[in-house]
């Protein structure tokens, strides 16, 4: 290791007590970090790319400092579906450090890598407090029943005023209007459960029917419309 001039003819003056690192919270336990393999614990962490076309939430089950579980969720990018599925190749078995220096293909995804790391090594995990943490899995109970992304999808204008699109019940059919046109209610589909009837064999018109529903005082509006329609 190479010194400069000024620093070879200075004194050595011993150094006082080293702690080490804070010790932070991971899995129920306080660990002083030192290496990866110290780093465990699950967490969340939201990215977007230069022009803010897209975001990514990516979360990421990691033990040992290897990542065990990954989830990649992408909104508003089309080119992000690819982007999200090649991640989802590169993520598991490598450290969460590898992770961080690698191209994980979208400008989105890498993003939420970086924002993720820092809440892990920082112990700002969903887990901290979890004796063990959470189990491999853990990630796709994030999505529930159907597995698919909880999104919500608003469109609104000055003119023509709010339209809800998609809820975290689902794909939204028709909004109720009271008599002042106010929105009072929504009625939805749940295109996850309708999937899940129609591979166990129900028929598509009755899966539709058994996967929809309302909410709020839908029943008795004075006026329905399509949101996407009119």
């Amino acid at each position: 290791m190479q010194q400069t001039a000024e620093v070879k003819e200075m004194v050595c003056v011993a150094k006082g007590p080293n702690h080490g690192p804070a010790p932070i919270p991971e899995e129920a336990k306080w660990v002083q970090a030192k290496e990866i393999s110290d780093i465990s614990g699950l967490t969340h962490g939201v990215g977007w790319c230069a022009p803010q076309q897209g975001a990514c939430k990516l979360t990421l089950n990691v033990k040992k400092g290897v990542i065990e579980e990954a989830l990649v969720e992408t909104l508003g990018c089309s080119g992000m579906t690819h982007s999200a599925a090649m991640a989802a190749e590169i993520l598991p078995g490598k450290t969460i450090l590898e992770a961080l220096n690698t191209d994980l293909v979208c400008d989105a995804i890498n993003t939420a890598m970086r924002e993720l790391f820092l809440q892990i090594v920082y112990g700002r995990t969903q887990s901290a407090f979890s004796e063990d943490g959470l189990p491999i899995g853990a990630g796709l109970e994030d999505l529930g029943k159907g597995l698919r992304s909880q999104v919500g999808t608003m469109y609104s204008t000055k003119v023509k005023g709010p339209r809800y699109l998609e809820m975290a019940e689902g794909y939204v059919n028709k909004i109720a209007l009271d008599k002042d046109n106010q929105i009072i209610g929504y009625a939805f589909t749940n295109l996850g459960k309708m999937m899940d009837f129609i591979k166990k064999g129900v028929a598509p018109d009755e899966a539709y029917k058994k996967a929809s529903g309302t909410y709020g005082r839908y029943d008795g509006a004075a006026k329905y419309i399509d949101p996407r329609q009119e």
